[in-house]
């Protein structure tokens, strides 16, 4: 009895001492979660990304657009009850890239940005009208449209945001030119006895400005995902309204 007593109570020292000669070992960590955290996350510096959109846009168009290639048509009986067009509007998507710089102070982050999209937007209005004789015979119909196209936009962005963490929320307004195309269609049945215009089209470079709300996270080193929301207005020539959502991927040097 006596040894087993001597004998665990040697190996108790023995344990005790080995137990304190390890070195502490480090406690695993890392990991996607560590990113979305509220540690600080330095947002100094330039930045480039890629960004994908979706959205509606509404066009102001004139109810009369199109008088002047309607009047081509000619018709030996009752004239061609052209009817007007109303706001044109349509949804699509768009992509493109960004880049800018931002300056940090403590938390507040304020930065300067070019951003472009590539987009199908197109907004169109049609209408078609029909015409009777005296004895109340349809003898004609017709129908005429617009589309009003923002096929590319680049815009110089001031944002203002506050840092949390790994979280970047921030408003943004900016100034910018794009491509506008306007196509016109007119059509009329039975045809008319002269030739007549049945389209037109016309594109040239516009501006507008734009505003929204967003935010960054970074995820891992420079690596942040982005999701916003901006109004812009055309405000040149045809006014268009586009309301858009975003999401985007970038790295900060």
């Amino acid at each position: 009895m006596r040894r087993l007593l001597l004998a665990a109570a040697m190996l108790g020292t023995v344990s005790t001492a080995h137990a304190a000669d390890m070195p502490d070992l480090p406690i695993l960590r890392g990991g996607f979660t560590d990113g979305l955290s509220t540690t600080a996350v330095n947002w100094q510096g330039y930045y480039v990304g890629g960004q994908g959109d979706y959205g509606t846009i509404t066009s102001k168009i004139a109810s009369t657009i199109n008088s002047d290639i309607q009047s081509t048509f000619v018709t030996p009986g009752p004239p061609y009850n052209w009817q007007p067009l109303a706001a044109a509007h349509s949804n699509s998507a768009g992509y493109g890239a960004f880049a800018g710089y931002n300056g940090q102070w403590d938390d507040v982050v304020l930065g300067l940005e070019a951003n472009y999209i590539h987009g199908g937007f197109k907004s169109t209005s049609s209408s078609t009208g029909q015409t009777y004789n005296s004895s109340n015979v349809l003898v004609a119909t017709t129908g005429t449209s617009a589309v009003v196209g923002v096929s590319d936009f680049g815009s110089l962005r001031v944002r203002a945001g506050y840092a949390w963490g790994c979280f970047l929320p921030y408003a943004f307004i900016g100034g910018g030119v794009g491509s506008q195309t306007v196509d016109r269609y007119a059509s009329a049945s039975p045809t008319s006895v002269l030739p007549a215009t049945t389209f037109a089209s016309k594109s040239k470079l516009v501006y507008g400005y734009s505003g929204g709300l967003g935010f960054d996270v970074m995820l891992v080193g420079g690596l942040f995902v982005r999701a916003e929301y901006e109004f812009q207005r055309v405000t040149s020539d045809i006014e268009s309204n586009i309301n858009t959502v975003r999401a985007g991927l970038g790295y900060k040097f």
